[in-house]
């Protein structure tokens, strides 16, 4: 049954979308590739993955190096993430293969990691678990902001750790 499970995450993932109008214009670029995809654990490998700051219709935003908004989850407590299954579907983890790096504007000594329970590395920020939403695809892109989902709200973060509420 996984192809059962798989696409019951993806239905869940446009029922997501579709429920998270945003209150930015969509951009016309393509779809980032997935976390997961060969060519990034390669580049993660050669160079490590970076944390930097980007603009956005919300100002100043923590972001992936290539520019896409990473968010926290309230529902967290301190360093260990609560969301998996379907809520990692919507809301995937930024998943690393080693301790970020510090970029543009980001604070090197609030960059970490978590372990998560399926033993992958997860990167912190101010003691954050991070995450991107699955609905943003440009960099600086964030369409679900302050939403309460999984027990939960989503903010995307200042370079100082704390929430944009």
């Amino acid at each position: 049954m996984p192809k059962l499970g798989l696409s019951l995450a993806t239905l869940l993932a446009i029922g997501v979308l579709a429920g998270c109008g945003g209150s930015s214009p969509a951009g016309d670029s393509p779809a980032m590739a997935a976390t997961t995809s060969p060519q990034l654990a390669v580049a993660a490998k050669v160079k490590g993955p970076k944390l930097k700051v980007v603009e956005s219709d919300y100002g100043r935003i923590l972001a992936d190096g290539r520019g896409r908004a990473l968010y926290l989850f309230t529902a967290d407590t301190g360093k260990t993430s609560t969301c998996s299954g379907d809520c990692a579907a919507a809301w995937p983890p930024w998943i690393v293969t080693r301790k970020p790096r510090a970029a543009s504007g980001a604070k090197g000594k609030l960059i970490g990691t978590t372990r998560r329970d399926d033993g992958r590395l997860q990167a912190t920020y101010k003691g954050h678990p991070l995450y991107y939403y699955v609905g943003d695809r440009a960099p600086g892109e964030v369409k679900c902001q302050a939403v309460f989902e999984f027990g939960g709200y989503w903010y995307v973060v200042r370079a100082s750790g704390s929430a944009v509420r």
